[in-house]
């Protein structure tokens, strides 16, 4: 009995897989991260008032205090880099993000950033098209703005860091099926979001969706720049540029403004929860996913880190 339950543990597990790598712990680990960031960036930022800090930027205690939000995800950068460097077995996981010819290079950071700004860009041309949301230009603060867009990506690549990154990559050296590690950490990015002002059935699926396109590039390009470019170029879009729920939360700065008192919801946007909230965002992103399997059909995933590690 004891020899048929170890045959079938190694049936769909890999000898690369560590007992730290088992689904339950791994989300565990990743939600430590995520929890031990928030609080370091509160130890560092108690003795020293956020405003003064960033008084620079802007004078508006709103601002500042939305630009806060973003700021704190660098603990997390901070708790998760070094959780890969000092442990031996996490050091593979850390070269993920080091450069290389497949996707971490400037041709993936653009791509990224193209994909992001693209698909949003669809979402909120249809949506201003068909009279459900009407903006108007508010102003450009280049210091401001591109403070905001700096941090919007530590925000991002923060999210990514920790999901498409370090949870996938634990999740990919246990199991044989690189769908665990795509679907695992599409499920815990989307719950990541349970708690957000406004959140709908529509919006938790689009950001499983979403977190399965971005694992995608993972997969098939070995690109976590193009990851973390096209969440960052997604949030940058609907907050800073447009003046849009984020995931339910609105920039007090943006470039353009929202005229909130006559937004309608539509196809491509919901009043509470912003573009993330739509079907129609959901089926763009249904169909880019569509796409991309299309175009590497055949192909396989581009780097398996693991495939030469026989540590279990």
């Amino acid at each position: 009995m004891k020899e048929k339950i170890k045959n079938k543990i190694n049936s769909w597990t890999r000898p690369s897989r560590k007992w730290t790598d088992i689904f339950i712990i791994s989300v565990a680990l990743s939600l430590g991260i995520l929890l031990a960031g928030d609080y370091i960036m509160y130890l560092l930022f108690k003795p020293v008032p956020f405003d003064k800090v960033f008084s620079p930027v802007s004078d508006s205690p709103s601002v500042l205090e939305f630009l806060s939000m973003y700021v704190m995800f660098l603990g997390i950068w901070i708790i998760a880099l070094p959780i890969c460097a000092i442990f031996k077995s996490n050091r593979p996981i850390l070269k993920q993000l080091a450069p290389n010819k497949n996707g971490n290079n400037f041709k993936g950071l653009l791509a990224g950033l193209l994909l992001g700004f693209g698909l949003n860009g669809i979402c909120i041309l249809i949506s201003v098209l068909t009279g459900k949301i009407h903006l108007y230009f508010n102003e450009f603060n280049p210091l401001l703005f591109f403070v905001f867009l700096f941090f919007v990506a530590v925000q991002s690549g923060a999210e990514e860091l920790v999901t498409r990154v370090y949870l996938y990559q634990k999740l990919r050296r246990r199991y044989k099926s690189p769908l665990v590690a795509i679907i695992g950490n599409s499920l815990l990015f989307a719950a990541l979001h349970l708690f957000n002002e406004g959140i709908t059935v529509i919006s938790v699926i689009e950001i499983f969706v979403s977190g399965i396109l971005f694992s995608l590039l993972i997969h098939y390009y070995d690109s976590a720049w193009g990851a973390i470019m096209i969440h960052t170029a997604w949030n940058f879009t609907q907050n800073i540029v447009f003046g849009l729920p984020n995931s339910g939360m609105v920039s007090e700065y943006s470039l353009f403004k929202l005229e909130a008192a006559s937004a309608e919801n539509g196809l491509f946007y919901n009043v509470g929860f912003g573009v993330e909230g739509s079907v129609g965002s959901l089926i763009l992103y249904i169909i880019t996913i569509g796409i991309i399997i299309y175009i590497n059909r055949g192909k396989g995933e581009k780097n398996d880190v693991w495939a030469n590690y026989q540590n279990a």
